[in-house]
């Protein structure tokens, strides 16, 4: 079955996610596979790589909160890359899906790493009051 690439909606762009890394990675020869119900990993586990979705469809998630559903070149966990903190959500498959692994190795340049970091403190910040809040 081909990938089915990411379609980029109004609030994608909208939100700023209109990055589709399967022009970078997507002939990478490395997956993980995961059945539908499947977690890629879980709130709270220490993470220090992120993933580009190849194929399927996971949901991020936080109990019974979904906060995103991520498809074919989409990724996940870059803020654990980027900051070396813990998972801040958890990741499930809602079909059969290929995910290929990111090391800092292969992220883009340090000045790149320096720019997220910031961002993902932000954002896990963000996180946190919206939790306050609910």
């Amino acid at each position: 079955m081909a990938a089915r690439y990411r379609t980029i909606s109004a609030d994608d762009r909208e939100l700023g996610l209109t990055e589709d890394f399967l022009g970078l990675f997507g002939k990478d020869p490395e997956g993980v596979t995961l059945a539908a119900g499947e977690s890629l990993f879980e709130k709270g586990e220490p993470g220090h790589l992120m993933y580009v979705v190849k194929s399927g469809d996971l949901q991020i998630i936080d109990g019974n909160h979904v906060y995103e559903t991520v498809s074919a070149g989409g990724n996940l966990g870059e803020m654990a890359l980027i900051d070396a903190g813990p998972r801040s959500a958890t990741v499930r498959a809602i079909r059969q899906s290929i995910v290929i692994p990111i090391d800092e190795r292969r992220f883009p340049p340090f000045f790149a790493l320096r720019v997220m970091r910031v961002l993902t403190a932000r954002l896990r910040a963000m996180n946190e009051r919206v939790k306050v809040t609910e």
